[in-house]
């Protein structure tokens, strides 16, 4: 970014694009309100402690940083179709933010309806994230998360390069229809975890999922431990799983090597799989 030297301060804007394509401006405790568009087409920005009280407030832009801030329930679909932007210390009311970003940096901050939330973005960086809310980062890519929480369902669906530690998730259907992805040290709960994906890895995880990890391929499990998986592993090939507890149920997996410390039910039907492609392995208990 560059020097800025232009400065707002402690002002009110109303009205549709109220400053449309302004450039190189630092923008202080400033509110937004009642017209859609404040800042299209803007870019090399710095806001701090402002409020977004409407519709679109930041699209087309690039090169903003905003600290301290506030989109309110009004300012729904806040920032779209825009290129490099942080956002730190910020509270997120607005439904349907962030869509079609490339470069975007978020710290700090609390997503409270996160519904169709960062949708198709790319090159992400999210660190102590709250999430409420449904469908959150559809078909994005290229993100490294580090203490992220969500409470909403069907979360990263479709998503590819992917990198998560030290999260909690409660959402159901998450992670379908990825490919390569990596998460460490977190707790997910939810139905139907990681259907119909690529190449997912688990590290140090405590998962929860009726009917999780089925139609994967290239699955791997390191120091994990599950609870209430029952029908687990369903049509997964290429199985790597070291888990450090007993399963509920296992139901034909397609190959690979489980190991476990027991397993409630195990259910291979000779009439839909090879059974000798998979090694179900029961480990003594340290």
């Amino acid at each position: 970014m560059e020097v800025l030297t232009k400065v707002i301060k402690n002002e009110k804007y109303k009205g549709e694009r109220a400053l449309f394509n302004v450039h190189d401006l630092i923008i202080e405790d400033t509110l937004f309100y009642d017209g859609e568009s404040p800042l299209k087409e803007s870019h090399n920005l710095l806001l701090t402690r402002t409020t977004f009280d409407w519709k679109y407030p930041l699209w087309y832009c690039n090169n903003v940083k905003m600290y301290d801030s506030l989109f309110t329930k009004n300012a729904r679909a806040g920032v779209w179709y825009s290129n490099n932007i942080e956002i730190i210390n910020t509270l997120i009311i607005g439904e349907k933010n962030f869509r079609r970003i490339n470069n975007l940096k978020m710290e700090n901050v609390d997503f409270l309806n996160a519904q169709e939330t960062l949708w198709y973005c790319s090159n992400i960086s999210l660190n102590n994230i709250k999430v409420k809310g449904d469908y959150f980062a559809l078909g994005s890519e290229y993100i490294e998360i580090n203490n992220l929480q969500i409470d909403g369902n069907y979360a990263f669906d479709g998503c590819k390069n992917v990198i998560v530690r030290n999260a909690i998730l409660n959402t159901k259907d998450a992670f379908w229809n990825c490919d390569n992805v990596v998460i460490y040290d977190s707790t997910i709960k939810g139905e139907y975890l990681a259907w119909n994906t690529s190449n997912i890895t688990f590290i140090n995880c405590h998962l929860e999922s009726l009917q999780g990890l089925c139609y994967i391929n290239n699955l791997k499990m390191i120091n994990c431990t599950m609870k209430d998986m029952t029908l687990s592993f369903e049509y997964s090939k290429n199985i790597d799983a070291e888990i450090n507890s007993s399963i509920d149920s296992i139901k034909n997996p397609f190959s690979g090597k489980i190991t476990c410390l027991g397993v409630n039910t195990l259910i291979m039907e000779e009439d839909k799989i090879d059974i000798n492609k998979t090694s179900i392995i029961i480990k003594e208990k340290m």
